[in-house]
């Protein structure tokens, strides 16, 4: 086949300009919007904290809506990538207000939830309105939800370089779709500004001095990233494990997220655990400056995967940035490594694992800590890749080619 010249080329980048660009402005202003709902949530919680107690009913509210309106868009991300593997019918538009709204009361009321599963539901189910209003093929359908999801990612961490490969390595296990590096880039870039024009402002991250390379460093590093890996892995099948185990137990939907709230409330107020409740960013700023206690992961993963696991709505991946974070502010001292870089490590590598996203974690860090980091970071992250098994935190995410070559046994 004869390749298409330059000027055969330009419609085609026009084109994809013209539906990124809309899909950006969409997916922007929907992640703008949902960020400061969710700064609201979370100041308005820890003003009072009586309103864990109404965790259950609002499970159980929310488990019921999507029960009785949101049965087709539950499966979330899983449903826009098994859109893209195999296009069946338009996302609904009821996907993007129910996580929105659902997210935000599961923060108000203090599940451990993310938010980047929102954000990316939003970009997605946004994204792929555009199909009928331009009359899309079920090809550009797939690009135009990649585009969706690199924009809902970008814009809610502000970090558009990841956010873009994000979109086009999350599909599959070593395969990535080139055709949609142009719409995800512009996607993501984009949104990323446009939610920063609606005067939206994500938190500052700091690592501190990233030291030169040598080779004890990156032998800490290559340990460190084995522990990653394993979180990652431990993270993805406890959830799929209790999510399961509920379904299979407990027939009524809204009930499950009604008792994982009678449960996280009794915990956390029993125990005063509130540092793992919400996002827990402030938890994660203090691991990268200052010692944490050494058991902050193995909480936050266990309050993650109850809220998650028994129904709540929300996003896995700031809780893994949590749980990232306070392992390698943990592991620190015993590999005799800089605290800083450990956590900031640990933030990128065990949602590498988790996700199979080494190459979107490895541009995280650099937006996130700076471009000195980004050696350490690539190690890291590969490591967590290789460790953390090929069944991740998505369920549709399919195989294309295997972690490892395995050489079979002689005969």
């Amino acid at each position: 086949m004869t390749p298409p010249s330059e000027l055969e080329l330009l419609p085609h980048v026009g084109k994809w300009l013209v539906l990124a660009v809309l899909v950006a402005l969409l997916a922007g202003s929907a992640s703008a919007l949902f960020l400061v709902m969710l700064d609201w949530a979370t100041q308005t919680r820890e003003a009072h904290r009586w309103l864990l107690w109404l965790l259950p009913v609002a499970g159980f509210i929310v488990g019921w809506v999507y029960l009785r309106i949101g049965q087709g868009v539950e499966a979330g991300n899983n449903l826009l990538l098994d859109e893209i593997h195999d296009p069946q019918k338009t996302v609904p538009l009821r996907m993007a207000p129910l996580i929105l709204l659902s997210t935000v009361i599961s923060h108000l009321f203090g599940a451990s939830v993310g938010r980047e599963g929102t954000a990316v539901q939003m970009g997605g189910a946004l994204a792929d309105q555009l199909t009928h209003w331009f009359r899309l093929q079920p090809t550009d359908r797939r690009i135009l939800l990649m585009a969706g999801i690199s924009a809902g990612f970008a814009s809610v961490f502000g970090t558009p370089l990841a956010g873009a490969v994000f979109g086009l390595e999350v599909l599959m296990l070593g395969r990535m779709r080139y055709d949609a590096l142009w719409p995800c880039f512009v996607a993501a870039i984009v949104a990323d500004q446009v939610t920063t024009l609606w005067g939206v402002h994500h938190t500052h991250y700091s690592a501190g001095m990233i030291p030169a390379v040598s080779a004890w460093t990156l032998g800490a590093v290559l340990v460190a990233g084995v522990a990653f890996g394993l979180a990652g892995r431990v993270f993805a099948r406890a959830n799929h494990a209790l999510s399961g185990f509920m379904k299979q137990h407990i027939a009524y939907a809204p009930l499950r997220p009604m008792i994982g709230g009678i449960v996280l409330a009794a915990v956390v107020w029993g125990t005063g655990a509130w540092r793992y409740v919400g996002l827990g960013l402030p938890v994660i700023v203090e691991s990268l400056s200052q010692p944490v206690p050494a058991w902050d992961f193995a909480a936050k993963m266990a309050l993650t995967v109850a809220s998650l696991g028994t129904g709540f709505k929300g996003g896995e991946v700031t809780p893994l940035f949590f749980i990232g974070s306070t392992l390698g502010n943990a592991l620190a001292p015993l590999l005799q490594a800089p605290l800083g870089l450990m956590a900031a490590l640990g933030f990128v590598a065990v949602f590498a694992g988790a996700a199979n996203t080494p190459l979107a974690c490895t541009l995280m860090a650099m937006e996130l800590f700076g471009s000195s980091i980004g050696v350490y970071a690539a190690l890291a992250c590969v490591v967590s890749y290789l460790f953390s098994g090929h069944a991740g935190i998505y369920r549709a995410q399919r195989i294309g080619q295997a972690k490892h070559q395995v050489t079979p046994p002689p005969a």
